[in-house]
């Protein structure tokens, strides 16, 4: 690979410092204002805190005993622990999700690069930094799936290199990212296939299969506390993976309506392919983004379909050099050419424009936590003011004592894990929580079978809690009390977070 010119590497490097620093301040500003929840910046803060003691990665925010890799297969998070070594602080994981993100503009760039020019480069890698799915997952916090948008990149990097091996060697490590990554190593075998690298693609296909199976039958079952891969949620296509498979293989057309059948759904597959204008879909790329897609549709969560989540990431990186792979085939058409590099400025043009005017059009008819362009909020400086919310959750947060056993308010949860054994509401023993924040304006407090506060606050009383602050926000802090009046103290909570009694 030939070195970049000075002049261009810098700017670059300016677009991605820049990105950075505005992701930054959104993502500190998020947390400043208790808009970070427990799900899921504390739950990763719990097991990498854990990772970074050399301890098993037991989440209480998820339930009492729940080992981590028992609910999702992502060693790769693992890696991180050495950054809770110079930073003890849950920011710090959002910190290098934001490296991440950022890191994925050196492939996108390169590749298309390659393929155009350096202006086309850089306003694509402008495009994506700002685009929905990027705004999106910096507004949620971090997520495993975050290693795997800068590796696809560098696998589609690899491929058009002409370099297999590498891309093999890529891909494999997206194992360790996510259990479903293996069906992503088919599709990306699929892919080497076309391009005629028949060794690798079938290495990896086998491999990709190998560790869907391993990840999901064994690996995760073994962790589990009811020994079962929880997550099957495809009725539409069957009780089973194997009855969906054969039902794909056997109806593929009475599958197609799924797809399609929920106006998000629709939303979420026009939101990826229209500002692209459909080119994603004439280039071999977009079958690596068809499984993650795919399975997205078909699962029966309604969450999954949304926009404001972090799964499109990675997405967006698949399909916006899918568009430029289209482009620069239509280069090699005659009298492509002329319309191809067109199309390359306008497209990534188009992108930038649709950012910039969504964000400022979308904050006026859709909610903050909803809204697809967040950053809006910030560069225009509105995320800079405090909630009028926000003092009365310091103190609440404020008042829970170091080593506590404590169920928090799904927005306090972040602001305790570096000292506290944290659930929400329902998580813990009965015999083991001590304190209690009651978030009383939610309709429901978190978590994968959420309370809702009146339930909340049954069980605080039967418990034997009594209020310690009822703030007019609606913010409850509650104690234990037994008859002596104290509050007990359980020294496995304190010890959980490294304090002694």
């Amino acid at each position: 690979m030939k070195r970049l010119p000075l002049s261009q590497a810098a700017s670059l490097a300016a677009v991605m410092a820049t990105a950075g620093l505005l992701y930054l301040a959104h993502s500190l500003l998020r947390f400043r204002n208790f808009e970070a929840l427990g799900y899921d910046l504390g739950i990763f803060d719990q097991a990498v805190r854990q990772y970074a003691r050399f301890n098993a990665p037991y989440v209480p925010i998820k339930g009492e005993n729940f080992h981590i890799l028992g609910d999702h297969f992502h060693p790769i998070v693992a890696t991180l622990a050495p950054l809770y070594w110079v930073w003890d602080d849950p920011r710090v994981l959002n910190a290098a999700l934001i490296v991440l993100l950022v890191s994925t503009a050196v492939p996108v760039y390169l590749v298309v690069r390659g393929w155009f020019s350096h202006r086309v480069a850089l306003l694509s890698v402008v495009a994506l930094l700002l685009w929905w799915p990027f705004q999106a997952f910096i507004n949620w916090d971090f997520h495993e799936i975050a290693f795997g948008v800068p590796l696809i990149g560098w696998v589609i990097w690899a491929v058009e290199r002409r370099r297999p091996w590498l891309a093999v060697s890529l891909s494999l490590v997206l194992l360790l990212v996510r259990e479903d990554m293996g069906a992503t190593l088919v599709a990306i075998a699929l892919v080497l296939m076309l391009k005629r690298h028949w060794v690798q693609a079938l290495i990896l296909g086998v491999c990709g299969a190998a560790g869907l199976w391993l990840a999901v039958d064994v690996i995760i079952p073994y962790f589990a506390a009811d020994g079962e891969f929880s997550y099957w949620e495809y009725s539409a296509l069957g009780a089973s993976a194997s009855a969906a498979a054969v039902f794909l293989l056997t109806q593929p057309w009475n599958a197609l309506p799924v797809l399609v059948d929920h106006p998000l759904k629709i939303a979420l597959l026009v939101a990826h392919f229209v500002p692209l204008w459909l080119l994603p879909l004439a280039s071999p790329y977009v079958l690596i983004g068809l499984p993650i897609l795919l399975s997205r549709l078909f699962n029966d969560r309604l969450t999954v379909w949304g926009l404001v989540y972090h799964y499109d990431a990675i997405l967006a990186v698949i399909f916006l050099l899918a568009a430029f792979d289209t482009l620069r085939r239509v280069r090699t058409l005659r009298g492509g050419s002329r319309i191809a590099n067109r199309v390359a400025v306008v497209v990534p043009a188009g992108l930038l424009v649709l950012s910039l005017v969504g964000g400022a059009v979308l904050q006026f008819t859709v909610p903050r936590h909803h809204h697809i362009f967040p950053l809006h909020f910030t560069y225009t400086g509105q995320s800079w003011a405090e909630p009028a919310r926000t003092d009365a959750h310091r103190q609440a947060v404020e008042l829970i004592p170091d080593g506590a056993c404590v169920e928090a308010a799904d927005s306090a949860a972040p602001h305790l894990v570096d000292r506290a054994y944290v659930g929400l509401a329902g998580t813990l023993d009965d015999d083991r929580v001590n304190w209690m924040i009651i978030d009383a304006h939610e309709r429901e407090l978190g978590g994968s079978d959420p309370l809702t506060p009146d339930e909340a606050f049954e069980r605080a009383e039967r418990l034997g809690f009594e209020p310690v602050l009822a703030d007019e926000q609606g913010l409850w802090v509650m104690r234990r009390v037994d008859a002596d009046g104290s509050t007990p103290h359980h020294a496995e909570c304190a010890e959980y977070v490294g304090l002694e009694r």
